[in-house]
């Protein structure tokens, strides 16, 4: 399913000179910005704090969440992150790779494991990540496959408990062929709905290989307006007003908004707060996601995985001296499915 590229070690963005003992490979950023604020260098490597593992990572993956984080936006954002430049200038939240380290209190983890989850600054040879926001890598997957799974596959999981996915049911996937989109079709699927998901012409053909019986063309069809009375959206594409999304729900259907692109400067959650505050008064349900970061998502996710009812499809693999295009690549919408960075 996957047709993967691999696109070859060139172009390469770096800074400083070589390598020296204590220090590692890495891609960073200085300010906020746009992928030309991306270069490699070359920095001190980190070393865990009693809760955390040190990985070396073999993989990362690439998620609309980075680029958030790369830009500074929304605005409000950057309270948490750093107000006039990222606190941690190396970006990258996924990560598979094998233990180098651990911290006095991990007691699940040992040096030599191969582990995926959530980390800090994964887009170099070394990453730190706490020890409940990891799990073993499944088996079956290799580090590439497993780098892309973390946040996408954690957010369409969580976005499907949320609203709450029943066996039967009809379920309208928007970006169907996205990070989130493509693991929520198979997720969905695997636990017994009816999948519909949406793309562009040139992913149709994705959408149906992810295993959804039907795929709709945005670019040719409105899902407003054929009224198919879906149980349940998840609303990954960040577009369909409120209204619409109403009209395409079943009397009693639910609604789960991810992600918030272009919803406001400042915000970015302009949409989502405004279906949490008209949900109470309508028959319909409408939702929002703050997805979250756990290692038990991870290990429900492994079963999926395991069991081959859900499989990570990557689209292209940039070698991590190439990180700024594999943001390009993702800004540009070209994406089908994943983008991993391969160190």
């Amino acid at each position: 399913m996957n047709g993967e590229r691999q696109e070859p070690p060139q172009a390469s963005e770096t800074t400083g000179r070589t390598a020296t003992p204590g220090t590692m490979r890495a891609v960073t950023q200085d300010r906020y910005g746009d992928a030309e604020v991306l270069h490699q260098s070359f920095i001190p490597t980190p070393v865990p704090r009693d809760n955390e593992v040190l990985v070396r990572v073999h993989a990362a993956g690439l998620d609309r969440g980075t680029w958030h984080l790369m830009t500074g936006t929304p605005l409000l954002a950057r309270l948490a992150v750093g107000l006039r430049r990222p606190r941690n200038p190396v970006p990258g939240l996924d990560l598979a790779g094998t233990v180098a380290a651990v911290g006095t209190a991990v007691t699940r983890f040992a040096v030599g494991d191969a582990v995926y989850g959530f980390g800090r600054g994964t887009f170099a040879e070394y990453a730190v990540a706490k020890e409940d926001r990891l799990a073993m890598k499944p088996a079956n997957l290799d580090f590439r496959q497993a780098a892309v799974v973390p946040v996408s596959a954690a957010t369409a999981l969580q976005a499907l408990r949320l609203g709450r996915v029943a066996a039967g049911q009809r379920v309208l996937v928007t970006g169907a062929s996205g990070g989130v989109g493509s693991h929520a079709v198979q997720l969905a699927k695997a636990l017994g709905a009816e999948v519909t998901g949406m793309a562009s012409t040139a992913k149709q053909d994705l959408v149906l290989a992810l295993g959804a019986e039907h795929a709709v063309d945005y670019t040719r069809q409105d899902f407003a307006e054929s009224a198919q009375g879906y149980d349940l959206i998840i609303d990954t594409g960040g577009n369909p007003s409120l209204r619409r999304l109403r009209m395409a729900l079943a009397p009693r259907g639910t609604a789960v908004i991810v992600g918030g692109e272009g919803a406001g400067k400042w915000l970015g959650m302009n949409r989502q707060f405004r279906a949490v505050a008209l949900s109470p008064f309508i028959r319909q349900r409408l939702a929002m996601l703050a997805s979250a970061q756990r290692a038990t998502d991870l290990e429900e996710l492994s079963t999926f995985l395991e069991s081959g009812a859900v499989l990570p499809h990557i689209d292209v693999s940039f070698p991590l001296e190439r990180a700024r295009a594999a943001m390009e690549h993702l800004v540009a919408g070209k994406a089908r499915g994943k983008i991993a960075i391969t160190i």
